[in-house]
C-alpha cells in the first residue's frame, strides 16, 4: 500500500497489490482493464489529491462506486478511485420532496430513507439493489416506468462537482455560474460558446430534438445547450450521462416524485407481434405506468420457469406470441380505481390469445413480474461454460418497434444467436435483448463484431438511439459520430477538452476515434474447475458478475466481495504462475478466512449463487484427514468441549483483560489469526449450562409426556453468558421456557442435548466429516423426541434453527427422508404463533397489560432473512415495545460464530453504518429502552460495535410479562 498526500492531515489510502488491482479490474461489463493503482476516497479532499497524483504521474482516472454498468464505462488501466466505500451520506429535505446524496450510497438506500415520506428518486433501474447515485448520474439513468420524464437529467436540481483541475464547485449556490466564470474562465467561455453556436444552426436543434424525444444515453447530453441557459447549468447537465469522463460529482440533490404504492398488474399475450405494438397506444392512453414487451423467445423461457405464473406454461413452444406486461400504479388503492376500469375497457377490446385480468394481489403479481424479471435469471443462467451474458439495449420511435423486433430476430437468426431474448420497455419503445456469446474464441468474436454493425445498422436506420438506459460506455463509443453526425459530435470533442484538457478522465469511454475500441479489453470468463470450487463449479460459472451481490456483503468494505470473490477465482484459472502465486497467498485471507459465510449474497444474486457456500468449500479443501478427524472427536465429545470452553471462559473472566488480550495476540502471531480468537474486554463470561430433561421447566422427553413442543436449545446460550443488560439472569433458554409455562404450553427436551448441535460450527469451517457426524445424532435425538415428527422442533437462536433446517443434507437414505418430516421454528416464529396468543388468552398480553417498553432498536440477523422469519422477529419486538426502530443499515454483523473475535476488523467494518445510524437515532431521539436481536453472538457483534448492551427478543418479552 501506498499513500498520496491530500488536503488534509490524512492520507490518501492508495493499494497497489496485485488482489486488490484484479478484483476491483472486475464490473458488470463485458470489459476487463486492470488498473495500475487503487485509491479508496473518503471525501472531496482526497478526490482532489486523487487528481493531483493522477496529473503528476500521468495516470488516467476512473471512478468505480457499485460497477452495476454493462458497457465497460466503469473499467479503467490507470487509477481507479473507489468512492462506494466513504461517499454515503443521504440527506432527506422538504418533508421528502428533495433528498442530496453521495455518489456511493445505492438508489434502494435513498429510497429507503424517503418511503416514510411517501416519495423516491425518479429513475428506477432495475438494478437499484446495487447501482450507485454516482452511476445514475453517470449514465442518466432511468427504468421500467420513469420514462424521458423522471429519469436523472430530469430530476436534477445540483450537484457539487469536483474538475480535473481541482477546482470544487456547488451548481446550486446563488453564485455559481460567477465561480465558474472565475475559477475556469475558459470552460465557462467556451460552453457559452458551444451554445450559441447549437442554437445558431438549425440541423443540430432538429437532430437534437429529434434525439432526446426518445431515451437517449448516447454520447453527451447535448440537449443541456438548448434546455438551459448559463453555462454552469449547461455544465451540470453534461455531466449527467458523462459516464465520469468530465468531472467527479461529490453529491447530488434531486427533486423526488411522489411514490405509487397501489398497483395493479396484468399480463396480455397476443398471438402476433403486430397485435401486441398496435395495442400500445391504447394501453398508454389508459394510463399504464409501465408496459414490457417479451417477444415468443422470452415467452418459452418463461413457460420452463416453475416459479412464473401458471399461466405460462401454455407457452412453452411459443413461436409468434408476444405479451405486454401492463402495470398501473397510484397513490392509493382508491386512486387506482380510475385506472382499474379504464384498464378493463382496453383488455375488453383487445384480441388477446388468452384470457387477462387485472389483479392486486401481491403474490399474483409477483408470479407475473417474474415473467418479466426472471428471464435475466433463466438465459444467463443456463449459458455454456465460459460465454458471456452479454445485455444491451437500444430505442427506436414507438411506431417502428414492430419492424425493430422482426429485423432484430432476424439477425439473431442470421448470426447463430439462437438463445436469445427481446424485451423491454414498450411505452418508450426501449428494447433489450441478451445473447450469450464466446468472446474468447476468435471466430466467435468475428461473428460479434459482424452482428454489432448489423445491429447498429438497423437501428440508426429506424432513427433510433443504439443506447437507451445503459450508456455508452466502450461497447458504443465508437458509432457516436455515426448517429450525432460530424457537427455534434465536434460540439461533443470540444466539452471534453473544455473539462478535461489533459484527458485523464476515464479515456475510451463515450468518445474514441478507434473503430473497433469495443472489440478490445474483452472480459474472459473461464470455466473455475472443481479444484477451485468443488463440486459447486458449475454453478460459479453462471456469475455475470452484476454485483448484485456487494451491498449485503459484510466483508464488501474490508476485504472482497462475492463477486470479486468469483472474479479471483477466474483469474487464478489463466495466471502466469507468479501471480497465481501472489493470488493464491492473499486469496485466503482476502477471500476464505474474512468470508461471515453467511451467504447473503444468494438472496441477492440473480443466477442463485450462494458464494459463502464455495467459501466453505475452499476451507473444506485446506483441511488434511488429521483436521477433519479432529472435527470429528469434537462432534462426538461436544458436550464436555462445551464445559471445557465454559471453563475456559470462567478463567478468563477473573484475568485481567490486558493479560489475556496480550496472551491471545502472542497465541495468534503463532499460531495463525484464523486459529486464536483476539479477546478483548468485551468477551462475555460463561454462560449457563443447557436445559436438560431433567430439569424444572422442561416438561419431559417426548409425546409421551405430553408435550407440544421440543425445544433445542443453542450451544451459544451456554458458551456466553447474557448481556449485563438481559433481564433474564439465565439468558434465552430459560426465558422461552418460562413463557411456554405461562402460556401452557408444554415443552420436551431432547436426550442428550448437551452433546448436540445444529453444526454450523462444522459446517462454517469447512469440517465436513464432523459435520456429518454431528448431524446424525442430532437428527437421531429430535427425531425421537418428536415422536417421529409429530412434533415441531424450536430452537433459540436464528442461526441454530437456520442451521437444523440444514442437517438433512448431512444425512443419506431412510434418515434424511425421515428429516424432511421434521419442522423447524426458530423460537420467535413460535412465540409470536403459539405463545402470544395463549398468553392474550391469559390475561398477560403485555400490550394490554400496559407493561410494553416505549422504544426498542432491533437487529434482524442474516439467518433470520434467511429463515424468512423478519416479520416473526418484528411482530414479537412489537409486543415488547410500542416504537420499534429497524435501522435502514441493518445488515450481517459479520461476527458469525467465532469469527468477529479470529477477524474483528470484519466486524467492525460489517456494523459501521448500522452503528452509526443507531448512533444518530440516539442523538436525535434519545437513547432506546432496550437493543434486540435473536442471537447471541450476532448482539455481542452489535453491542462491540455500538456500545449498547443487545439481549435476545424473547428475554425482553418474558421480562414483561411477569406478574
Amino acid at each position: 500500500m501506498t499513500t498520496v498526500s491530500a488536503a488534509t492531515t490524512r492520507a490518501l489510502e492508495i493499494r497497489t497489490d496485485l488482489l486488490t488491482r484484479v478484483a476491483q479490474a472486475h464490473d458488470a461489463s463485458h470489459y476487463l482493464l486492470r488498473p495500475e493503482a487503487v485509491a479508496r476516497a473518503q471525501d472531496v479532499p482526497d478526490v482532489v489529491a486523487a487528481f493531483a497524483g493522477a496529473r503528476r504521474r500521468g495516470l488516467p482516472v476512473t471512478f468505480r462506486s457499485g460497477g452495476t454498468s454493462l458497457s465497460g464505462q466503469a473499467s479503467g488501466a490507470g487509477l481507479l478511485v473507489d468512492t462506494r466505500t466513504r461517499f454515503t451520506r443521504v440527506e432527506v429535505l422538504d418533508d421528502g420532496a428533495r433528498v442530496r446524496c453521495q455518489p456511493g450510497v445505492t438508489l434502494r438506500s435513498v429510497n429507503g430513507r424517503l418511503l416514510r415520506h411517501g416519495r423516491r428518486l425518479g429513475p428506477d433501474p432495475a438494478s437499484e439493489i446495487a447501482c450507485t447515485i454516482g452511476g445514475v448520474v453517470a449514465n442518466n439513468s432511468s427504468g421500467m416506468a420513469c420514462g424521458t420524464v423522471d429519469t436523472a437529467y430530469r430530476t436534477i436540481e445540483s450537484m457539487t462537482l469536483v474538475l480535473p483541475s481541482g477546482t470544487v464547485l456547488d451548481t446550486g449556490a446563488p453564485d455559481a455560474d460567477d465561480r465558474l466564470r472565475a475559477l475556469e474562465p475558459a470552460l465557462h467561455r467556451g460552453l457559452a460558446a458551444l451554445r450559441d453556436r447549437v442554437r445558431a444552426s438549425e440541423a443540430m436543434r432538429a437532430t437534437i430534438a429529434h434525439q432526446y424525444s426518445m431515451k437517449n444515453t448516447m454520447g453527451y447530453g447535448v440537449n443541456a445547450f438548448v434546455d438551459h441557459e448559463s453555462p454552469v447549468k449547461i455544465l451540470e447537465h453534461l455531466v449527467v450521462g458523462s459516464e465520469g469522463t468530465l468531472a467527479f460529482v461529490a453529491d447530488v440533490t434531486f427533486r423526488t416524485v411522489p411514490l405509487l404504492p397501489a398497483a395493479s398488474t396484468t399480463l396480455l399475450v397476443f398471438d402476433a407481434l403486430e397485435q401486441a405494438t398496435d395495442a400500445l397506444a391504447t394501453i398508454t392512453g389508459s394510463g399504464a405506468r409501465a408496459i414490457e414487451l417479451l417477444d415468443a423467445a422470452s415467452l418459452r423461457v418463461a413457460a420452463a420457469d416453475p416459479l412464473a405464473d401458471a399461466s405460462m406454461r401454455a407457452f412453452a413452444t411459443a413461436t409468434t406470441q408476444t405479451a405486454l406486461l401492463v402495470e398501473y400504479q397510484a397513490t392509493s388503492a382508491e386512486g387506482l380505481e380510475p385506472f382499474e376500469e379504464a384498464a378493463r375497457a382496453v383488455v375488453g377490446s383487445l384480441d388477446l390469445a388468452t384470457p387477462a385480468e387485472l389483479t392486486r394481489d401481491p403474490a399474483a403479481r409477483g408470479r407475473l413480474w417474474r415473467v418479466r424479471k426472471g428471464l435475466y435469471t433463466a438465459v444467463a443462467g443456463a449459458r455454456a461454460p465460459g460465454s458471456t451474458a452479454l445485455l444491451e439495449d437500444l430505442v427506436v420511435p414507438v411506431p417502428d418497434l414492430t419492424a425493430t423486433v422482426r429485423d432484430l430476430g432476424g439477425l439473431f437468426a442470421q448470426h447463430g444467436y439462437d438463445d436469445a431474448v427481446t424485451f423491454g420497455h414498450a411505452k418508450d419503445g426501449n428494447l433489450h435483448f441478451m445473447i450469450t456469446p464466446r468472446l474468447s474464441d476468435d471466430g466467435e468474436l468475428d461473428r460479434f463484431a459482424a452482428f454489432t454493425e448489423d445491429m447498429v445498422g438497423l437501428v440508426l436506420g429506424r432513427g433510433g438511439s443504439l443506447k437507451a438506459e445503459h450508456g455508452t460506455g466502450r461497447i458504443m463509443a465508437p458509432f457516436v459520430r455515426r448517429q450525432f453526425g460530424d457537427d455534434l459530435y465536434a460540439v461533443m470533442r470540444e466539452v471534453k477538452a473544455l473539462c478535461d484538457p489533459e484527458g485523464i478522465l476515464n479515456p475510451g469511454v463515450l468518445l474514441t476515434d478507434d473503430d473497433e475500441a469495443h472489440l478490445q479489453h474483452l472480459k474472459l470468463v473461464p470455466p473455475v474447475g472443481t479444484a477451485a470450487a468443488g463440486d459447486l463449479a458449475d454453478v460459479v460459472d453462471r456469475c455475470v458478475e452484476c454485483g448484485y451481490c456487494e451491498p449485503a456483503c459484510p466483508s464488501r468494505t474490508v476485504t472482497t466481495t462475492p463477486r470479486q470473490r468469483i472474479a479471483l477465482l477466474r483469474e487464478m484459472v489463466t495466471a502466469a504462475p507468479g501471480e497465481l502465486r501472489e493470488l493464491e497467498r492473499a486469496y485466503e485471507y482476502s477471500a476464505v478466512d474474512t468470508c461471515a459465510v453467511d451467504s447473503l449474497c444468494v438472496t441477492a444474486c440473480p443466477v442463485g449463487i450462494d458464494t459463502g457456500k464455495v467459501m466453505k468449500v475452499r476451507r473444506a479443501q485446506r483441511h488434511g484427514a488429521v483436521v477433519q478427524r479432529a472435527g470429528c472427536v469434537a462432534a462426538d465429545h461436544w458436550g464436555g468441549a462445551v464445559t471445557g470452553l465454559r471453563g475456559a471462559l470462567g478463567v478468563v473472566d477473573l484475568v485481567p483483560t490486558p493479560l489475556v488480550t496480550a496472551a491471545s495476540k502472542v497465541g495468534r502471531a503463532v499460531l495463525g489469526d484464523d486459529v486464536v480468537p483476539l479477546v478483548g474486554p468485551d468477551l462475555p463470561g460463561p454462560g449457563p449450562r443447557r436445559v436438560s430433561p431433567g430439569d424444572r421447566l422442561a416438561r419431559g422427553t417426548g409425546a409421551a409426556a405430553g408435550a407440544s413442543v421440543v425445544f433445542f436449545q443453542s450451544c451459544m446460550g451456554s458458551l456466553f453468558s447474557p448481556a449485563d443488560a438481559s433481564p433474564s439472569p439465565g439468558g434465552v433458554g430459560p426465558a422461552f421456557l418460562a413463557l411456554c409455562e405461562r402460556a401452557g404450553i408444554s415443552v420436551a427436551i431432547p436426550e442428550g442435548v448437551e452433546g448436540l448441535c445444529c453444526g454450523t460450527p462444522w459446517v462454517s469451517k469447512g469440517l465436513t466429516d464432523g459435520a456429518t457426524a454431528m448431524a446424525g445424532r442430532t437428527f437421531d435425538a429430535l427425531w425421537a423426541a418428536t415422536d417421529g415428527g409429530r412434533l415441531p422442533v424450536v430452537s433459540d437462536a436464528s442461526s441454530c434453527t437456520h442451521g437444523l433446517e440444514g442437517v438433512g443434507s448431512h444425512l443419506v437414505g431412510e434418515a434424511r427422508e425421515r428429516f424432511e418430516r421434521l419442522r423447524v421454528l426458530d423460537a420467535v416464529t413460535f412465540v409470536r404463533h403459539d405463545v402470544l396468543p395463549a398468553l392474550e388468552a391469559a390475561g398477560r398480553d403485555p400490550r394490554t397489560a400496559g407493561s410494553t417498553l416505549a422504544s426498542l432498536v432491533l437487529h434482524p440477523t442474516c439467518s433470520s432473512i434467511h429463515l424468512g422469519v423478519v416479520g416473526d422477529l418484528e411482530a414479537v419486538a412489537r409486543a415488547v415495545a410500542d416504537d420499534v426502530v429497524l435501522p435502514l443499515d441493518a445488515g450481517c454483523c459479520g461476527f458469525a460464530g467465532d469469527r468477529g473475535m479470529l477477524h474483528p476488523e470484519l466486524t467492525a467494518a460489517a456494523t459501521r453504518a448500522e452503528a452509526a445510524e443507531v448512533a444518530a437515532h440516539a442523538r436525535e431521539h434519545g437513547r432506546a429502552d432496550a437493543y434486540v436481536s435473536s442471537n447471541r453472538t450476532c448482539e455481542m457483534g452489535l453491542s462491540r460495535a455500538t456500545g449498547e448492551d443487545y439481549v435476545h427478543v424473547v428475554e425482553l418479552l418474558e421480562a414483561v410479562t411477569r406478574d
